[in-house]
């Protein structure tokens, strides 16, 4: 297939609108090759900054108007010759002070209780962004951004994936998922349709905290509950802001955000922690479950600080910047 748009990261607005299943997984794949070094490729998380939900496609997909960034807070993919996906869960290791959850290690993907809500096998987005490109590997998936947190993991993985394999083509990105095409433009980017057109936008360094509570939050429900509450406002979209500018830090809102407390009500509680913690007002990151505030850890009185204590639970801190587009997934030597 042809690239849109020219090579990943450069100006000007890129397109697809296919939203097919995967190639033929019968299609002959190229290995890496016996004894060819490892590569280790870093896939870096999105956060949206703000989402306005702007209606509904025929066939139920959502259409938004959404600002992304990229962040340097990232998985690992190490590729070597071979066949495989291993899952190491980083963000589940137990801290020195024994406040987060126990679960670390390297374990097939997909097997409990190590891996919850990564999918395992041919169902991983990471196989699936082999296949797409016709390249077989054996892949150690280093897992530091949760599932269900709302920073796109599993999109950002596939994309460095396509990166490796030299792809920057948004349909295929598109036929990955909707976050896929973002995650393979990265940097600072204006995304519309279901996620499939990624205009980029100047980018700009800007520092945020993020809270990532002890629990994800299904996207799929949080869409419903959006759907119910437009239904019952008789079909409107009341959108909680005035609408997209270009100005660094002027373009807020989330219009997912009443409908993942809905969803998930713990959420409020995670909000408010990290708001006494900061004393700046958090934004949801997309369906949620991160709850992120702008600004240096210093700044808002965090530094030094990993996680928030709520009750008997634990949620992470993490302190991060956003990133430039990437030309490639090769993490830097």
């Amino acid at each position: 297939m042809t690239g849109i748009g020219g090579p990943a990261g450069g100006q000007g607005k890129r397109r697809s609108h296919v939203a097919q299943a995967d190639g033929d997984s019968s299609a002959s794949t190229e290995p890496i090759g016996a004894g060819a070094p490892a590569a280790v490729l870093l896939a870096p998380a999105k956060l949206t900054i703000s989402l306005a939900l702007t209606g509904t496609r025929a066939d139920g997909y959502h259409l938004l108007d959404a600002e992304m960034v990229t962040l340097d807070f990232a998985d690992t993919l190490v590729l070597t010759d071979g066949d495989g996906l291993e899952v190491s869960l980083e963000h589940l290791r137990p801290r020195g002070d024994g406040t987060a959850a126990a679960g670390s290690g390297l374990a097939s993907a997909g097997s409990a209780p190590l891996a919850p809500r990564v999918p395992g096998g041919d169902d991983n987005l990471v196989r699936r962004a082999l296949r797409a490109v016709g390249r077989r590997a054996h892949v150690v998936l280093v897992k530091r951004i949760p599932p269900g947190a709302g920073l796109g993991g599993g999109s950002a993985d596939a994309a460095a994936v396509l990166r490796w394999a030299g792809c920057h083509d948004l349909e295929v990105a598109a036929r990955l998922g909707a976050d896929v095409p973002f995650c393979l433009v990265g940097g600072r980017a204006r995304v519309t349709g279901i996620g499939e057109v990624v205009e980029p936008l100047p980018s700009v360094e800007r520092h945020f905290v993020l809270v990532l509570p002890p629990f994800g939050v299904d996207t799929a429900s949080v869409y419903r509950a959006a759907d119910a509450l437009v239904s019952a406002r008789g079909g409107r979209w009341e959108h909680k802001h005035d609408g997209p500018t270009r100005g660094a830090g002027t373009w807020v809102g989330n219009d997912l955000e009443e409908a993942a407390l809905v969803v998930e009500p713990r959420l409020a509680i995670w909000r408010d922690a990290l708001a006494a913690a900061t004393g700046a007002t958090p934004r949801l990151a997309g369906s949620g479950s991160t709850w992120f505030v702008e600004g240096r850890a210093a700044d808002l009185g965090v530094a030094g600080l990993d996680v928030l204590t709520v009750g008997n639970e634990t949620g992470r801190l993490v302190a991060t910047r956003t990133l430039p587009p990437a030309d490639d997934g090769a993490a830097p030597g």
